[in-house]
């Protein structure tokens, strides 16, 4: 396994753990049952799992009237994605050519 398996890995299942935590918290919601502390949904999504959290709140439109989620989680995306590019040396490369 090699180490760039291993940063996509973590991405992915970050990613998937925060699209999972805004769906349960749409639906705790829902319910009125205890909730999904936001601290929670902003720290998976900083250290990782921020595509996946974007994608839950816009798939069950989630946390969309909270400025703070609808600015900070796709400013998350865009750090990730740069991250990605840094890491893997797409930026250097790209950068070179």
């Amino acid at each position: 396994m090699t180490w760039l398996t291993i940063v996509f890995g973590y991405w992915i299942i970050l990613s998937l753990y925060g699209f999972t935590l805004m769906g349960l918290d749409k639906r705790r919601a829902q319910r009125r049952a205890r909730r999904i502390p936001e601290r929670r949904l902003f720290l998976v999504a900083a250290i990782g799992g921020a595509a996946g959290t974007w994608y839950g709140m816009k798939l069950w439109r989630h946390k969309t009237k909270h400025q703070s989620f609808t600015v900070g989680i796709p400013f998350l995306v865009a750090v990730h994605i740069l991250l990605l590019l840094v890491v893997t040396g797409l930026w250097v490369r790209g950068a070179a050519a």
